[in-house]
Protein backbone atom coordinates (compact mmCIF):
# COMPACT_ATOMS: atom_id res chain seq x y z
CA UNK A 1 0.00 0.00 0.00
CA UNK A 2 1.39 3.39 -1.17
CA UNK A 3 0.24 6.26 0.65
CA UNK A 4 1.04 9.94 -0.39
CA UNK A 5 1.66 13.24 1.97
CA UNK A 6 1.41 16.41 0.54
CA UNK A 7 2.61 19.84 1.79
CA UNK A 8 3.18 23.26 0.07
CA UNK A 9 -0.14 24.80 -0.43
CA UNK A 10 -1.44 27.98 0.73
CA UNK A 11 -1.93 31.64 -0.29
CA UNK A 12 -0.07 34.12 -2.42
CA UNK A 13 -0.58 36.73 -4.63
CA UNK A 14 -1.03 37.31 -8.45
CA UNK A 15 2.73 36.93 -9.55
CA UNK A 16 4.03 35.00 -6.67
CA UNK A 17 5.26 31.64 -6.72
CA UNK A 18 4.62 28.03 -4.04
CA UNK A 19 6.38 24.62 -4.58
CA UNK A 20 4.43 22.06 -3.50
CA UNK A 21 5.90 18.18 -2.30
CA UNK A 22 4.41 15.00 -2.60
CA UNK A 23 6.06 12.26 -0.45
CA UNK A 24 5.00 8.79 -1.13
CA UNK A 25 5.47 6.10 1.81
CA UNK A 26 5.26 2.32 1.65
CA UNK A 27 7.21 -0.53 0.67
CA UNK A 28 7.38 -3.06 -2.14
CA UNK A 29 6.29 -0.43 -4.99
CA UNK A 30 7.91 1.05 -7.69
CA UNK A 31 6.76 4.63 -8.93
CA UNK A 32 6.20 4.35 -12.66
CA UNK A 33 5.04 8.02 -13.26
CA UNK A 34 3.84 11.21 -10.95
CA UNK A 35 1.55 13.75 -11.13
CA UNK A 36 -0.20 16.93 -9.99
CA UNK A 37 -4.23 17.37 -10.64
CA UNK A 38 -6.16 20.32 -9.64
CA UNK A 39 -9.90 20.99 -9.09
CA UNK A 40 -10.93 24.34 -8.97
CA UNK A 41 -14.58 24.99 -7.40
CA UNK A 42 -17.67 23.79 -9.68
CA UNK A 43 -14.92 22.44 -12.06
CA UNK A 44 -14.03 19.01 -12.91
CA UNK A 45 -10.46 17.56 -11.79
CA UNK A 46 -7.77 17.98 -14.58
CA UNK A 47 -4.26 17.41 -14.98
CA UNK A 48 -1.44 20.20 -14.11
CA UNK A 49 1.56 17.81 -14.93
CA UNK A 50 2.97 14.47 -15.66
CA UNK A 51 6.49 13.04 -15.26
CA UNK A 52 7.15 9.73 -16.25
CA UNK A 53 10.10 7.83 -14.21
CA UNK A 54 11.42 6.40 -16.97
CA UNK A 55 13.58 8.92 -19.01
CA UNK A 56 11.85 12.02 -16.56
CA UNK A 57 9.34 12.68 -19.30
CA UNK A 58 7.51 15.64 -18.28
CA UNK A 59 3.90 16.85 -19.68
CA UNK A 60 2.17 19.90 -18.70
CA UNK A 61 -1.29 21.54 -19.15
CA UNK A 62 -1.37 24.52 -21.53
CA UNK A 63 -2.29 26.91 -19.10
CA UNK A 64 0.58 26.16 -16.85
CA UNK A 65 3.01 25.60 -19.76
CA UNK A 66 6.68 27.62 -18.96
CA UNK A 67 4.83 28.69 -15.50
CA UNK A 68 4.81 25.74 -13.65
CA UNK A 69 7.92 22.92 -13.28
CA UNK A 70 7.34 18.93 -12.01
CA UNK A 71 10.31 17.35 -10.85
CA UNK A 72 10.78 14.31 -8.77
CA UNK A 73 13.33 13.24 -6.03
CA UNK A 74 13.81 9.28 -5.85
CA UNK A 75 15.03 9.30 -2.44
CA UNK A 76 12.53 9.62 -0.74
CA UNK A 77 9.85 9.20 -3.60
CA UNK A 78 9.06 13.14 -3.38
CA UNK A 79 7.37 14.55 -6.35
CA UNK A 80 7.42 18.51 -5.97
CA UNK A 81 5.45 21.20 -8.36
CA UNK A 82 7.48 24.67 -8.59
CA UNK A 83 4.82 26.97 -9.29
CA UNK A 84 5.95 30.83 -10.47
CA UNK A 85 3.98 33.34 -11.90
CA UNK A 86 0.60 32.68 -10.37
CA UNK A 87 -2.50 33.68 -11.57
CA UNK A 88 -5.93 33.98 -9.80
CA UNK A 89 -6.98 31.07 -11.96
CA UNK A 90 -4.60 28.70 -10.93
CA UNK A 91 -6.59 28.80 -7.13
CA UNK A 92 -7.55 25.14 -6.96
CA UNK A 93 -7.09 22.35 -5.15
CA UNK A 94 -3.83 20.64 -5.88
CA UNK A 95 -3.59 17.03 -5.81
CA UNK A 96 -0.85 14.24 -6.24
CA UNK A 97 -1.11 11.24 -8.19
CA UNK A 98 0.82 8.11 -8.77
CA UNK A 99 0.88 4.66 -10.55
CA UNK A 100 2.79 2.42 -9.59
CA UNK A 101 4.01 -1.25 -11.76
CA UNK A 102 4.01 -4.35 -9.67
CA UNK A 103 2.68 -6.85 -12.11
CA UNK A 104 -0.22 -4.49 -12.70
CA UNK A 105 -0.79 -0.73 -12.23
CA UNK A 106 -2.30 0.93 -9.15
CA UNK A 107 -2.89 4.59 -8.58
CA UNK A 108 -2.88 6.44 -5.50
CA UNK A 109 -4.25 9.95 -5.26
CA UNK A 110 -3.47 12.43 -1.89
CA UNK A 111 -6.00 13.88 0.09
CA UNK A 112 -5.17 17.40 -1.55
CA UNK A 113 -4.04 21.15 -0.65
CA UNK A 114 -5.43 23.82 -0.85
CA UNK A 115 -3.40 26.61 -3.03
CA UNK A 116 -5.60 30.50 -3.13
CA UNK A 117 -4.07 33.00 -5.45
CA UNK A 118 -5.01 36.51 -4.67
CA UNK A 119 -5.07 38.96 -7.44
Amino acid sequence: QVQLVESGGGLAQAGGSLRLSCQATGSGFSINAMAWYRQAPGKERELVARLFTDGDTTTYADSVKGRFIISRDNAPNTVYLQMNSLKPEDTAVYFCHVRTLRATYSTYWGRGTQVTVSS
